[in-house]
């Protein structure tokens, strides 16, 4: 049920926050950090080694669909933030949550709109873990000229808060099978909450500076996530136009971000804490977004 609601928790939660930030805004630090790694925990305990037979049986589907998440939406990422001249400290976190791989919930929009669920969960895993090397390296490439990128730091970050947790959850699956079924029953549940927690309190902290950068930041993530579905939908039908179920599969993939990873980078590698502000506006709008797709795709079936 929480998952279905997804975005309008997320939404509420971000609303709740604005007006009384003193009620999520004690939910930072390493807070955010734990919480981040336990909706990780959660991926692992639902990954399985007979959910990847799909990549021997569809390898160019899953290349596909990683190759234009960490393509598109870095390079669109880079090109809304200089075109619009957001200040540094945005650009740098729209660039770095760009450079993010697909989040968990978009395996929640992946079923709901009746897309391939199971290529899903592996794109999310396969671009889960090339995210360890690939975000500090797309964030360094593409912030090399703007700002100065902790790369080594990053790559130790996400270690830590993806690689680390993801595989304890593995583990636990593998060989605590009874623990780990009662843990699936709730993990998504509870990375809805967790992920409205981190989106909330960015928001209610960083209130002025939102009211500060105004519209444009806004429009920044909207326009991101936007050009995100959309290619990753165009260049999927261009390429294999029989198959629109892998179409919106891939579309989700790359439109959505895991803004939770974003949020926690941006906060262990820059010095500016504003720099976590588009990842948890970049939540929002995705599942936004997303949700408004699940709709639409619904009723055309």
């Amino acid at each position: 049920m929480l998952a279905k609601n997804f975005p309008w928790i997320v939404l509420g939660a971000s609303i709740l926050s604005w007006f009384f930030p003193d009620l999520f805004t004690w939910f930072n630090s390493n807070l955010i950090t734990l919480a981040l790694g336990g909706i990780m925990i959660g991926m692992g305990l639902h990954l399985h080694l007979e959910d990847f037979a799909i990549i021997q049986k569809s390898p160019w589907h899953v290349f596909l669909g990683v190759f234009l998440q960490f393509s598109i939406m870095p390079l669109t990422g880079a090109w809304i933030a200089y075109t619009m001249n957001l200040d540094p400290v945005f650009y740098s976190g729209l660039v770095l949550v760009a450079s993010c791989p697909g989040g968990t919930a978009s395996n929640v929009v992946v079923y709901l709109a009746r897309a391939n669920l199971a290529l899903s969960v592996v794109l999310t895993s396969l671009s889960t873990f090339l995210a360890i090397i690939l975000t500090p390296l797309l964030t360094s490439f593409y912030l090399g000229q703007i700002v100065t990128v902790n790369t080594k730091g990053m790559i130790l970050s996400t270690i830590q808060v993806i690689l680390v947790p993801v595989l304890l959850g593995v583990i636990l699956n593998r060989f605590f099978p009874k623990f780990a079924k009662f843990g699936r029953n709730y993990s998504s549940g509870l990375s809805v909450i967790l992920i409205a927690m981190i989106v909330a309190s960015v928001i209610g902290a960083s209130k002025t500076q939102i009211q500060i950068a105004g519209i444009k930041l806004i429009f920044a993530c909207i326009f991101l996530h936007s050009l995100g579905f959309f290619f990753g939908y165009v260049i999927t039908r261009y390429i294999n136009g029989k198959d629109p179920i892998l179409a919106k599969t891939i579309s989700i993939e790359v439109g959505m971000q895991n803004s939770g990873l974003g949020v926690v980078l941006a906060r262990q590698n820059f010095p500016q804490p504003e720099t976590a502000i588009p990842s948890a506006i970049s939540s929002l709008t995705h599942s936004l977004i997303g949700s408004f797709l699940v709709w639409v795709w619904r009723h055309k079936s």
